[in-house]
């Protein structure tokens, strides 16, 4: 079957699917301002760090599309100056929507350097324009390519370290946190990708997934990605990873990332290092894949990520379809927000990511290749895979 999508485009007009309705209902919404692309990145309509990325990319390149198409032509496009003036804030303004995801970040520096660049070419306000509506897409369109060469490296080095091992190679179960696939990227996914390219080639055993509380990415998203991709699949509450460990055998942990400092040290979904302890406790190897622009040299180690933290509400309700089945006047099915907790509790910790060490990492795997902790030591050296 064919794999879902998170962003639908035609032209200039961008449509997301609603990703805080799915797995029971299927919603597309249109983004037609900077402001409805910031809401829907900062809610949830929209996650996983490749995604939102492009998501601002697109909706940047669709703003400025208008513009050049307006008339009275606007202030900004009367000199590159103006323009600069008038677009750095925009883009600035898309990055506070989600600050952990550093892929936010390095569409919006290169969207930022193509500017200066065309600026600094002498080119006018209304070539500089062009140029950078093309980036925006190039933002987006590269990201399924090379999520696939990422899944690919990953899941070929897991094959052959089985093999190492004494394994024949197939049959591999694997368990990831979250939702890493084609509703968290452009298409394909990162870690769930490398579960889908174990699949393809015929090695996959069983895809294990956590339900990812409290956002349950897991048991909304990623059930609904493996099921309408038709891979044998069974998910686990949070807390049963340690059981999973002790009775079934796991042949990996594949996760994905919204950061990824200099050290190997990976901010990824709150519940990824808990799996990463438990998974050193019983040897089994844990792998990060994530594109190369969610690798932050910039950042020395874990210590230096900026963590989200969300709403304390979001971690005293669960918002799901009615059961048994009722459907409205639409044929879809009814939904409702419920709270599990007492009323107006005062202390509720809810970061959104929390930090695996580089020590607990056995692998990092980019569209460039697999980076591996040299023997002795506790940190990657990224170089070759960035």
């Amino acid at each position: 079957m064919a794999p879902m999508t998170s962003i639908r485009l035609s032209g200039d007009k961008i449509e997301i699917v609603n990703q805080l309705l799915l797995p029971h209902t299927t919603e597309f919404i249109e983004i037609q301002t900077i402001e409805q692309a910031h809401d829907a990145i900062k809610s949830m309509k929209i996650r996983g760090a490749p995604a939102i990325a492009s998501l601002a990319a697109l909706s940047f390149g669709a703003y400025l599309s208008r513009g050049l198409e307006a008339s009275p032509a606007p202030e900004y496009l009367a000199s590159p100056e103006a323009l600069r003036d008038h677009v750095l804030p925009i883009l600035d303004f898309l990055i506070t929507a989600r600050p952990t995801a550093v892929n936010l970040g390095a569409a919006t520096r290169r969207l930022t350097k193509t500017l200066q660049s065309s600026i600094d070419a002498g080119k006018d306000p209304r070539s500089i324009v062009l140029v950078l509506i093309a980036e925006s897409h190039l933002v987006a369109d590269e990201d399924v390519g090379r999520n696939k060469e990422m899944s690919k490296w990953g899941g070929e080095w897991l094959i052959d370290q089985v093999k190492q091992a004494g394994g024949d190679g197939t049959s591999l179960n694997v368990l990831t946190v979250c939702n890493t696939g084609s509703l968290a990227t452009s298409g394909y996914g990162t870690a769930l990708g490398l579960i889908t390219y174990l699949h393809e080639v015929g090695n996959l055993g069983k895809a294990y997934y956590t339900q990812t509380a409290p956002y349950h990415q897991g048991s909304r998203l990623t059930a609904l990605e493996l099921k309408t991709l038709q891979i044998p699949s069974v998910m686990i509450c949070d807390t049963m990873v340690g059981s999973l460990f002790q009775h079934h055998k796991i042949h990996a942990v594949a996760v994905g990332a919204d950061r990824v400092a200099k050290n190997g040290d990976t901010a990824n979904k709150i519940g990824t290092y808990n799996a990463a302890v438990l998974a050193a406790r019983h040897k089994i190897p844990f792998i990060v894949v994530a594109p190369i622009s969610t690798v932050d040299l910039d950042v020395a180690d874990g210590s230096g990520i900026p963590i989200e933290h969300r709403p304390p509400l979001e971690a005293c309700i669960v918002r799901g379809a009615l059961h048994p089945p009722t459907l409205n006047a639409q044929g879809q099915k009814e939904q409702a927000q419920v709270m599990i907790t007492p009323t107006d509790l005062y202390e509720i910790y809810n970061p959104s990511f929390d930090v695996t060490p580089a020590e607990l990492i056995t692998a990092i795997v980019t569209e460039k290749g697999v980076a591996v902790k040299k023997e002795g030591s506790q940190i990657f050296d990224l170089s070759a895979i960035v």
